[in-house]
C-alpha cells in the first residue's frame, strides 16, 4: 500500500475491515499525536484557572494516544476486545475535576483518540476545528470580568460602611463572604467583580483606618 492509500485510509476510512499493519498503526499514532498536541496548545492559550496546570495539559496527549492505541487493538482481535473492556471495567479514576472547561478538554482528548483509532482522523480533524471556533467564539462574546477576594484590614470595625461604599463605587458586584472581628481591628474578606483593581486598592488605602488591602483571585475554591 502506497502512502498516498496510506494516508486516505487514515483519514476516511475504518480499520475495521483491513489487516492493520505497522504503518498503519504508525499512521494512527501519528494522527493522533498531532492532533492531541495541538489540543494541548488550545488548552494552554485558553486556560482561565489561577494556576496552569502543566501536567494536567500533558496528561491530554497521553491520554488521547493510549486511547487510539486501545480502539484500534480491540479492531484487531475480538477476543482482545472483550479483554480490554473486562480490564478497563474495574478501573477507577479517583482525581475530581473542578473546572467544567477542564472536563470539556478531557471528553475532547479522549473523543479525538477514539476517532483516530477507528481510522477516521479526517473527523477528528474537522471536529477539533469546529471546537476550537466554539471556544474561541464564547470565550470572546461572554468574557467579563473576573472573580476576584478583596481582603481589607482596618483598625476597627466600625468602619466597615465606609469600606463597602468605596467598594460599591468600583466594582459592580461586592458580596461580604467573611468578617473576622477582634479588639485590635476588623478583616473582612468581600466578593467582587471589578475592572478597576488598581484604583480600588489605592482608594482604600487613602482611608486612615484602613492598614491594608489586597486581592486575590478566586477559583470558587477559597469559600
Amino acid at each position: 500500500m502506497g502512502l498516498i492509500e496510506l494516508l486516505k485510509k487514515a483519514f476516511m476510512e475504518g480499520y475495521a475491515t483491513s489487516s492493520i499493519t505497522i504503518g498503519t498503526v504508525l499512521m494512527c499514532i501519528g494522527c493522533t499525536m498531532a492532533i492531541a498536541i495541538y489540543i494541548y496548545f488550545i488548552y494552554k492559550l485558553v486556560n482561565r484557572n489561577s494556576f496552569y496546570n502543566k501536567g494536567f495539559n500533558i496528561s491530554l496527549v497521553i491520554i488521547a494516544v493510549i486511547t487510539a492505541s486501545i480502539i484500534l487493538t480491540i479492531q484487531s482481535n475480538i477476543v482482545v476486545s472483550l479483554g480490554m473492556v473486562g480490564a478497563l471495567s474495574i478501573v477507577r479514576f479517583r482525581t475530581a475535576i473542578k473546572d467544567p472547561m477542564d472536563l470539556a478538554f478531557l471528553f475532547w482528548s479522549i473523543s479525538a483518540g477514539i476517532i483516530c483509532g477507528a481510522g477516521f482522523a479526517g473527523i477528528a480533524v474537522v471536529a477539533s476545528l469546529f471546537v476550537t471556533v466554539l471556544i474561541v467564539l464564547f470565550s470572546a462574546s461572554f468574557k467579563e470580568a473576573s472573580t476576584l477576594v478583596l481582603v481589607v484590614n482596618a483598625d476597627s470595625h466600625k468602619h466597615e460602611d465606609e469600606i463597602m461604599k468605596v467598594v460599591k463605587e468600583f466594582c459592580r458586584y461586592s458580596k461580604t463572604r467573611a468578617r473576622n472581628v477582634s479588639k485590635s481591628g476588623m478583616n473582612i474578606a468581600i466578593e467582587v467583580k471589578t475592572s478597576k483593581q488598581s484604583e480600588l486598592i489605592d482608594r482604600l488605602m487613602k482611608l486612615d483606618f484602613v492598614t491594608d488591602a489586597s486581592l486575590v483571585e478566586n477559583d470558587s475554591d477559597i469559600f
